[in-house]
């Protein structure tokens, strides 16, 4: 026994050595990309921002069927007809995510009507860009209910058949305020962190599990209509990332089987300050870029 546990222990800092050596590698190198001819693929919050880029990314990259979720049917319709104008087949559902027997019930619509879900993408989000005490107890539920429990449904919906079929990718957009929070959206960092755990505690539960991974998401901040009227301190230095970028990037991520992607790659920068900073350096640095004031002029989808 004890020269086993030795053995471990000396192969552990090998074991680490050799992963980063191939993730060095595959940066210099990608790793083929995934064929995703055969998956058939949902998106929540598919109508409109980034949800509606990735559908027409994955229908650019040539999946067998997509399928949208959301609230606002005219969206979803709008997207639905612009996705069958690429050559996909495309349908779509209305579903409130944040309503766990509308969730499981509409689940259940798909499978009959389109068939089983391989790729399951959770984009679906709302912010009320309010502090705490200016925040209304329902709109706070409700970010909770979208943003993080909705994934509990979702997820719960669509992975059991994923683990039959040994064949699964549950995607997460998540945000980089999952890991730096601001002020003046207490209820979308809240939502976002836990939204963040939720997708690292199940990453971590599918490695044993062949066939189906798991992927998070965490952009900067994206110009969307969501986010509309936020205001970065200093633009030229830290642009908004354009929703057609993230969706191609998440969609590549898929196709690597890569578990966790920033971006932009600075953010990874923000992690490690996190890190290492005292807090007082790190205030500091959120007076200096503006994230203190940034949902000031804050107004949000109209």
């Amino acid at each position: 026994m004890i020269w086993k546990w030795l053995g471990a222990l000396l192969l552990f800092p090998v074991q680490m050595v050799y992963l980063v050596v191939k993730a060095a590698v595959c940066l210099v190198l990608p790793p083929k990309l995934r064929d995703l001819s055969r998956e058939n693929v949902l998106v929540t919050g598919g109508g409109r921002g980034i949800g509606r880029h990735l559908a027409r990314e994955f229908a650019r990259r040539g999946v067998k069927k997509i399928i949208l979720w959301g609230r606002t049917e005219r969206c979803l319709k709008e997207t639905t007809e612009e996705i069958r104008m690429m050559g996909t087949e495309c349908h779509y559902f209305i579903c409130d995510v944040g309503n766990r027997e509308e969730v499981y019930r509409q689940a259940k619509a798909v499978r009959e009507k389109v068939g089983d879900i391989t790729i399951l993408v959770n984009n679906a989000a709302v912010v009320h860009g309010k502090s705490l005490m200016d925040s209304d107890d329902d709109a706070l539920l409700k970010s909770q209910h979208i943003n993080t429990l909705g994934q509990f449904w979702t997820t719960k919906a669509f992975l059991p058949r994923m683990l039959e079929l040994q064949n699964g990718h549950i995607v997460c957009l998540n945000s980089v305020l999952a890991l730096s929070a601001i002020p003046g959206a207490i209820d979308y960092c809240t939502s976002k962190a836990s939204s963040f755990a939720f997708m690292e505690s199940l990453t971590l539960g599918l490695l044993d599990c062949p066939g189906v991974n798991a992927t998070t998401v965490l952009p900067f901040h994206t110009s969307t209509e969501m986010f509309q009227g936020m205001r970065i301190r200093f633009p030229s230095l830290f642009p908004p990332l354009k929703p057609e970028t993230v969706a191609r990037r998440t969609v590549e991520a898929v196709q690597m089987n890569q578990a966790f992607l920033l971006l932009p790659w600075t953010m990874h920068v923000l992690v490690i300050l996190k890190s290492i900073l005292p807090q007082a350096a790190l205030e500091e640095i959120h007076k200096f870029s503006g994230t203190y004031t940034c949902m000031n002029t804050f107004k949000g989808r109209t």
